[in-house]
């Protein structure tokens, strides 16, 4: 938590007014750790026919076989109702599906309960991501990639597409730029966000030039680290981890040794581990657990979710090593954070003062985003 003050400070929700519910799938097969078995997925699901079919599906009220819905904006999947579809599977994208969890998705509206097609429309290689999250960890997680995460509410950085219209209150850049002597720009106020948002989502905004360099630096580095964005994070050389014995072929558990700081999956070793980026929590756990035990734990035989790997894939390794660096960086920003203050107050009652609170009805709802045409049910014409 960092020292600065949160008295009088804006929310998040009128700093970033627009926000969408987090996306529901309805059913757990439609995402998995891995591509292929998606695919292997669908193959069954489409050759499945009649109840067969149905109950692979696990129909819920929204989606059944018989459900009409249009393509998700921006992806080629059919259009048709389940009950007749056939063809190959829809390529699976990159999503994430729980903090610090990247995995992949069939991007199909058929087979998701609520989609949130308005987040699909401004979901591209400019878009961030920040999710609301509850202690411990941080209060907002980031991420260029689609969240299907369940901890709170998304909140785009940017409204449109390319990077255009950040989502933040009107006003609030230029008064910034005002206080600070220099317009920040929509990343550097995310960032202090990130860095800074405190309980119940007050940010406390600072005047001061020097202190806003230094949490925006801090936040700028969460971000970079829970993005994975460009070049791969890496600890100093000594304290990297790797894999001192080899692992299972199929993995059953996890344990944790704190004084030879190494990660057991069974008999396969790896270290070193900090404990940080052991002890590193979300509201759902420790993550390094929850990551794990999504890969391992046994799926009810004879449901899609049962479709997966064979035996433990190396890509899982290398994501493993990566996550538990990305973890331990970002616990040892936790003193910078700490360290962080707010001098010169800028007020939720200063921002009022200045207009830019109360922020517009129209800043709270989506943009319209008119680019692309979205194919309807039935390959009919979607009217935005």
């Amino acid at each position: 938590m960092p020292s600065v003050t949160h008295d009088d400070a804006p929310l998040l929700a009128d700093l970033m007014p627009w926000s969408v519910a987090p996306p529901r799938l309805g059913r757990g097969w439609p995402a998995a750790p891995d591509a292929a078995s998606l695919k292997a997925r669908w193959d069954a699901l489409v050759k499945a026919e009649g109840p067969d079919r149905e109950a692979l599906l696990q129909p819920t009220r929204s989606r059944t076989l018989h459900t009409a819905v249009g393509q998700l904006p921006g992806r080629t999947g059919g259009t048709e109702r389940l009950v007749r579809a056939a063809g190959p599977c829809p390529e699976p994208v990159r999503v994430l599906r729980a903090p610090f969890d990247e995995q992949w998705l069939i991007p199909d509206h058929r087979l998701i309960d609520a989609a949130r097609p308005e987040l699909w429309r401004v979901a591209d290689e400019h878009q961030i991501f920040a999710v609301e999250s509850d202690a411990p960890g941080p209060a907002l997680l980031a991420t260029s990639l689609l969240p299907l995460l369940r901890t709170g509410r998304v909140r785009p950085l940017y409204r449109r597409p390319g990077g255009a219209e950040p989502n933040l209150a009107p006003g609030l850049l230029e008064h910034l730029g005002a206080r600070l002597g220099t317009r920040p720009a929509p990343l550097d106020v995310l960032a202090w966000i990130t860095a800074t948002a405190g309980p119940g989502r007050a940010v406390p905004l600072t005047g001061d030039a020097g202190a806003w360099a230094r949490g925006v630096a801090v936040g700028r580095r969460m971000l970079w680290l829970m993005r994975r964005d460009g070049e791969r994070p890496r600890l100093p050389g000594g304290r990297r981890p790797y894999v001192r014995a080899p692992l299972p072929s199929r993995p059953l558990t996890l344990r944790y040794d704190r004084d030879e700081e190494a990660l057991f999956l069974d008999e396969g070793r790896i270290s070193p581990v900090p404990p940080e980026a052991w002890d590193f929590e979300t509201a759902q756990g420790r993550v390094l657990e929850q990551w794990f035990a999504v890969r391992t734990a046994p799926a009810e035989p004879g449901t899609l979710a049962s479709i997966r790997p064979a035996v433990w894939p190396q890509t899982w390794t290398s994501e493993l090593l990566e996550l538990i660096t990305v973890l331990a960086l970002l616990a040892e920003l936790r003193p910078r954070q700490r360290e962080l203050t707010a001098p010169d107050p800028v007020t939720a009652a200063e921002l009022r003062e200045a207009g830019v609170l109360p922020v517009p009805d129209a800043a709270r709802r989506p943009a319209s985003v008119l680019e692309g045409r979205e194919e309807g049910p039935e390959g009919q014409l979607a009217l935005l």
